[in-house]
């Protein structure tokens, strides 16, 4: 019996030091994708829209699931695993981690900043905000770095996923005026295609993220001590995913329930949108849950924001160490995360100051990007953990194989679809 009981508590005991990446996973994934891209599309197609919601988190499982399984297996970041794969492929991955960092970053600050005026004060500006906000991550960041981020995404995640919950909840049971009748835009087409592109690239996320999981697994292990089995890094990752998925489909379902069909639209003013977003709680819950949606909201996309400067300044930094091995020595990795970390949010202004307005425009342009370059990095992900240096025990098996190659072909087609329709045809009509 005392056997018994020591086993559960030392299996508790591993559980607990390995939850914790997957959670900060969650954390870089529900936010612009959930709060902004399910949400608008409940609000414009409505449950129709529901099957690619779900054809994404299925078809993308594979790529992000790689990024703890080869932590786990080898000690290294997918970023060593592409290193050694050779030059091509590092090289690939740092033109396309260069290409879409700063525009993902202002995407994801600018809707964190709208949400602010919501919550603080609209005396600012969604960018003022933005910039704010961006300087706030940096100081948690070079104060509590990652054991404060690990111990700050575990509460936040809850908090949102508990009151969307309640949120849709109320919405299915409480009786609402008949919805006049409404045409539903046509999907099959270049507006269509063109929304459907960047609502799949980034949900449940943009697969980038697999890499930042990577080195995330690497930053627990150094925390705790404790370097998880594969079984254990992949079932604090399934959590982790799994609670993306199901809050993906409650954001839609909360679009559809309270905006479909009403005739209102999502605003392309950053301010005006956050507003809009905030009311399709308080119309299911009551008005007085405003500002508690409302902080719940915009803590959930701060979250995004921190972890995105973490993630971007961590990559920049490790790839710096592989390209160029040489340069800095190890005792100065902090200085040189910290400088990457300087120009990650100097990019980020850049763009947030130059393209002041068009909420829905800059994120439909960072979820496009990285929907366009998502079979790209699915591929070198798959290469990475079925090459001859991974531990035969822990590639992946026929069906994850499977599921892979069908994703790459789903993205690469749709991805082929969506440049002919928008350039060829777009340009035609």
């Amino acid at each position: 019996m005392d056997d018994v009981s020591v086993s559960r508590a030392e299996r508790r005991r591993r559980f607990l030091h390995s939850l914790g990446p997957g959670l900060i996973w969650a954390a870089a994934a529900i936010g612009v994708s959930h709060l902004v891209q399910s949400t608008r599309a409940g609000a414009t197609y409505g449950f129709a829209i529901l099957w690619a919601v779900i054809v994404a988190n299925v078809f993308k499982y594979p790529f992000f699931e790689y990024g703890p399984r080869y932590a786990a297996a080898t000690g290294e970041s997918l970023l060593e695993g592409y290193r050694r794969l050779g030059k091509l492929p590092i090289a690939i991955y740092i033109v396309l981690t260069l290409g879409t960092t700063f525009t993902i970053m202002a995407a994801v600050t600018i809707v964190t900043g709208s949400l602010a005026t919501q919550v603080f004060s609209p005396a600012l500006t969604p960018v003022s905000y933005s910039i704010i906000l961006l300087f706030i991550c940096v100081i948690i960041l070079i104060i509590g770095r990652y054991p404060l981020l690990d111990s700050l995404v575990k509460v936040i995640v809850v908090v949102l996923a508990l009151t969307t919950l309640a949120a849709v909840l109320v919405a299915i049971v409480k009786p609402t005026p008949a919805a006049k009748p409404v045409q539903t835009p046509g999907l099959w087409t270049v507006g269509g295609i063109s929304f459907l592109v960047a609502l799949i690239g980034w949900m449940p996320s943009a697969i980038d993220i697999s890499v930042w999981h990577s080195l995330w697994t690497l930053e627990r292990v150094k925390q705790t001590k404790y370097k998880p089995t594969k079984s254990e890094a992949l079932l604090d990752f399934n959590i982790g995913y799994v609670g993306t998925a199901i809050i993906a489909v409650i954001f839609l379902g909360l679009g559809t329930l309270v905006m479909h069909g009403s005739g209102e639209k999502f605003s392309e003013s950053g301010a005006v949108f956050a507003q809009q977003l905030i009311s399709l709680y308080t119309k299911s819950l009551g008005g007085w849950t405003g500002p508690i949606i409302g902080i719940a909201a915009f803590t959930t996309m701060f979250s995004t924001t921190l972890t995105c400067v973490d993630a971007f300044s961590r990559v920049l930094r490790r790839l710096t160490g592989i390209v160029v091995p040489r340069t800095v020595p190890r005792r100065y990795e902090m200085r040189l995360y910290f400088g990457w970390m300087a120009v990650v949010v100097a990019g980020a202004i850049l763009l947030l100051t130059t393209f002041q307005s068009g909420l829905t425009g800059m994120v439909d342009l960072a979820t496009t990007l990285s929907f366009l370059t998502a079979p790209v990095l699915g591929y070198l992900n798959l290469r990475v953990v079925t090459a001859p240096y991974m531990p035969r025990h822990a590639r992946p098996g026929t069906t994850m194989h499977a599921l892979s190659w069908i994703g790459i072909v789903f993205g690469a087609a749709l991805g082929i679809m969506f440049l002919y329709w928008r350039f060829v045809l777009g340009a035609a009509g």
